[in-house]
C-alpha cells in the first residue's frame, strides 16, 4: 500500500475556512496521469496539485494541476497554495525578506515571490503567462440567458465582453451593479456550451465596485466545462481581468497598476486577491497575482 502525503490549503485568505481550498499531493512521483485524475476526483475541489521533480534546469519543482474533470496547464490559486505547502514542508526555505523560487508548469517556468510580513506570515505572488486579449463578443443575449440575467445587466456598452488570457483563455463579462450579483443563477449546461463555442475555460463576471473597502472589483467565476461550477477565488482569471482592465484604461497610470479583487462571498468563502499589472502605455506586458494562504489539513492518502 502506498501512502501519499497531502495538505489542504485555503488560498487567497488569511483565515481558515475561507478563500479557495486546494489539495496538494506532496509525493507526486510515480503516479500516472490516470492516478492523478482519479485523486482529483476524490478530492472534489476546484483543483488538486501534484509536486514533481523539475524537467527544466532553471526550475525548482514541477507542478501538475487537475480539476475533477481534466488537467489544466496553468492556474493561480494552485500555484500559490502549493508554494505555501512547500514552505511548511521545508522544501522552500525563507532565509530572507524576499525569496524567489521557480515553478515549472505546462506553460513554462514562472517565478514565485514569497515576502515575509511583520506578523510572521508571508504573501505569495506568482508571475503569470504573457497577457493576451482575444476576440470580443458583440451579441450577449445567449450569454445573459446562460447567466440567468437580462442582456441589459451586462454592461457591454461600457466595456466589451472579451476573451483575456495570462495562460488560460477566459471570458470577461462586465455587470452594471453589485446588487445584481446575488441574483445570478447560471444555467450550467448552457454556459458549458458557450465555453465550447468561444473556446474558453471559464467565465469571469465582474463589477467595478466592492463591499470590502480594500477591494476595487467584485468577481464571480464559473467554469462548468472543467468541472468547477463556481470558484471562490480564481488567480488565473484575476490576472486575465487585470490585463483586460488596464488595456481598456480602467486603471490608468504611468507606472505599474495594483488593485485588489474580492470574490467568494456568495459561497460564504470570502477571498482577497492582489493583482499587479506592468504595462507600456496601456499595453499589459507583465501580470502578477498574490495573496496569503492557510493550511487546514495535514494527512495521508492510502492507495
Amino acid at each position: 500500500m502506498r501512502r501519499l502525503r497531502i495538505k489542504q490549503v485555503d488560498v487567497f485568505t488569511d483565515r481558515a475556512l475561507a478563500g479557495n481550498p486546494l489539495a496538494v499531493i506532496l509525493d507526486g512521483e510515480g503516479l500516472s496521469s490516470e492516478d492523478m485524475q482519479a485523486l482529483a476526483r476524490e478530492m472534489n475541489l476546484s483543483e488538486t496539485t501534484f509536486v514533481l521533480a523539475p524537467t527544466k534546469p532553471q526550475a525548482d519543482y514541477r507542478l501538475r494541476i487537475f480539476t475533477p474533470m481534466k488537467e489544466i496547464p496553468f492556474a493561480g490559486h494552485p500555484s500559490i497554495g502549493t508554494a505555501h505547502a512547500l514552505i511548511e514542508d521545508g522544501k522552500i526555505n525563507l532565509e530572507q525578506q524576499l525569496t524567489i523560487v521557480r515553478q515549472e508548469l505546462a506553460i513554462g517556468v514562472l517565478p514565485i515571490e514569497i515576502e515575509l510580513q511583520r506578523d510572521g506570515g508571508h504573501v505569495i505572488t506568482m508571475t503569470q503567462g504573457r497577457p493576451r486579449l482575444g476576440r470580443t463578443i458583440a451579441d450577449v443575449q445567449d450569454l445573459a440567458q446562460a447567466l440567468g440575467i437580462s442582456a441589459h445587466d451586462i454592461a457591454s456598452d461600457e466595456l466589451p465582453v472579451q476573451i483575456s488570457s495570462t495562460g488560460l483563455d477566459q471570458l470577461m463579462v462586465p455587470i452594471r451593479s453589485l446588487e445584481r450579483f446575488a441574483t445570478i443563477a447560471p444555467d450550467f449546461e448552457r454556459l458549458k456550451e458557450l465555453e465550447s463555442r468561444y473556446s474558453v475555460s471559464g467565465c469571469s463576471v465582474f463589477v467595478l465596485k466592492a463591499s470590502d473597502p480594500e477591494a476595487s472589483v467584485h468577481v464571480r467565476f464559473f467554469a462548468p466545462s472543467v468541472g468547477v461550477l463556481e470558484d471562490p477565488a480564481t488567480g488565473s482569471a484575476a490576472g486575465a481581468l487585470g490585463a483586460y482592465l488596464v488595456a481598456h484604461k480602467v486603471f490608468g497610470s504611468e507606472g505599474p497598476v495594483s488593485f485588489n479583487i474580492e470574490q467568494g462571498s456568495e459561497l460564504q468563502r470570502p477571498s482577497l486577491i492582489t493583482v499587479t499589472i506592468h504595462h507600456n502605455k496601456g499595453i499589459p506586458n507583465l501580470v502578477k497575482v498574490g495573496g496569503r494562504a492557510v493550511t487546514v489539513l495535514n494527512g495521508e492518502i492510502s492507495l
